[in-house]
C-alpha cells in the first residue's frame, strides 16, 4: 500500500541470478530494502554485498531466517534444496520468492506448498517472462479476444550456449531446467495444459547425452480448450538467444520477435544486416527480472496474492514430468498421470 515501509528482504544465493536479484532489489525497487545476502561462498557474497552497499552477510541463510527485522527472502540456490528452504523460511514466517522449480520431486514440492499455506506467507515463484513487456502485450491481446479463440500455440526457446556440465548434472534435464520456462509460459497464455507429447535428441554436445540428458526437443501440448502447442528447444542457437511466441485464433495471430542488440540495419550490395539477437536471459529478460520482483513486493505490502504461486510452479513441474516420461516412454502422456 502507498507509504509503506520498504519490504526488508534478504537474497539467499548469490550466483548469476540471486546476484541480478539482490542488485534489481537494490536499486530497482523502490517498496524494498537489500537487508542482506548469504552463501556459502562468503567471499563472493561479501564482495556483492559491499558493492550493493548491504550491511550484513552471512555464510548461513539461517542466521537470516532467524532475524526478525527480514520480512521476507529470494532463494536461489541449487534447486536440489529449493523446497527444504521454502519450508525453513515459511517456518521462520517469512514471505518467499523462489527461483523456479520448486523441487524436481512432486512429494516434496506439494511439502514445501504445504509449509507455507500452513504459515500463512506469500510464495511466488520466479517465472520472470510473464513479465517480460513483449509478453504482457501478447497475452493482452489473446485475454481481449483480439485474435478470436486461440487455436495453436509456438513457443521457440534456444539458449546460445549449453550450460556446464557440472550444473546440467543437477539440473533436472532439459525438461525441468530449461523448457519449464516455456510450459509456465504455455498455461499463463493459454490456460491448463492435459498432455504433452515430448520428442528429443542429443544433437550439440554428445558429452550432454552420456549425462542421460538431451539438448534438442520439440514437445506437443494439449490444452483443456482443445487448443494445441509446439515448443521447440535448443541448448545452442549460434546467432544469440532465441526466444518467439506465436498465437494464432480464430480472428487472426499475434507474435513477438526477438529483441536485438540493436535495430540498425545496413544494406549493401551483399544484402542486409542486422544485429544479432541480445545474448541471454540476463539481458532479454532484464526488464522482466525487476517487474517481477517488484511484483512480489507488492502483493506482500497490499496483502494480494502472489502473481505467480506455488500452485502455478507445481503446474509447471508437473508438465515437465509428463513430457520427460513422454520421451522416456514414446507416447502422449496425460498431466492426471503424474499427479
Amino acid at each position: 500500500m502507498t507509504g509503506s515501509a520498504p519490504l526488508s528482504v534478504a537474497v539467499i544465493g548469490t550466483g548469476r541470478i540471486g546476484a541480478r536479484h539482490a542488485e534489481n532489489l537494490a536499486r530497482f525497487v523502490p517498496g524494498a530494502r537489500l537487508a542482506a545476502v548469504a552463501d556459502v561462498n562468503l567471499p563472493a557474497a561479501a564482495a556483492l554485498a559491499e558493492r550493493l552497499g548491504t550491511p550484513r552477510v552471512s555464510a548461513d541463510y539461517r542466521e537470516l531466517l532467524a532475524d526478525s527485522a527480514i520480512t521476507a527472502v529470494v532463494i536461489c540456490t541449487p534447486t536440489d534444496t529449493h523446497a527444504r528452504l521454502i519450508a525453513e523460511a515459511a517456518a521462520a514466517g517469512k514471505h518467499i520468492f523462489c527461483e523456479k522449480p520448486i523441487d524436481f520431486d512432486l512429494a516434496r514440492t506439494d511439502q514445501a506448498l504445504a509449509a507455507a499455506a500452513q504459515a500463512g506467507v506469500t510464495l511466488q515463484i520466479g517465472f520472470n517472462r510473464r513479465f517480460d513487456p513483449h509478453v504482457r502485450r501478447l497475452a493482452a491481446a489473446v485475454t481481449a479476444g483480439e485474435i478470436g479463440a486461440p487455436h495453436l500455440l509456438r513457443i521457440t526457446s534456444r539458449d546460445p550456449a549449453p550450460p556446464s556440465l557440472d550444473y546440467l548434472r543437477g539440473s533436472g534435464g532439459l525438461f525441468l531446467d530449461m523448457a519449464i520456462h516455456d510450459f509456465d509460459l504455455a498455461r499463463h497464455l493459454l490456460g491448463e495444459v492435459v498432455e504433452a507429447h515430448a520428442t528429443g535428441a542429443v544433437l550439440v554436445d554428445p558429452a550432454i547425452g552420456a549425462l542421460g540428458d538431451i539438448d534438442t526437443a520439440v514437445t506437443v501440448l494439449r490444452f483443456a480448450s482443445g487448443a494445441l502447442g509446439t515448443i521447440d528447444n535448443s541448448r545452442r542457437a549460434v546467432y544469440g538467444y532465441d526466444q518467439r511466441v506465436e498465437v494464432f485464433g480464430a480472428g487472426g495471430q499475434v507474435t513477438t520477435r526477438n529483441v536485438e542488440i540493436d535495430n540498425v540495419m545496413v544494406s549493401d550490395g551483399r544484402g542486409r544486416h542486422a544485429a544479432k539477437p541480445l545474448y541471454f536471459f540476463l539481458e532479454r529478460y532484464g526488464e522482466a527480472l525487476v517487474a517481477e520482483l517488484q511484483a512480489f513486493v507488492a502483493a506482500v505490502q497490499q496483502g494480494r496474492p502472489a502473481p505467480v504461486s506455488g500452485a502455478d510452479g507445481r503446474a509447471a513441474v508437473v508438465i515437465g514430468l509428463a513430457a520427460k516420461r513422454s520421451l522416456a516412454e514414446g507416447r502422449p502422456v496425460r498431466v492426471a498421470e503424474i499427479g
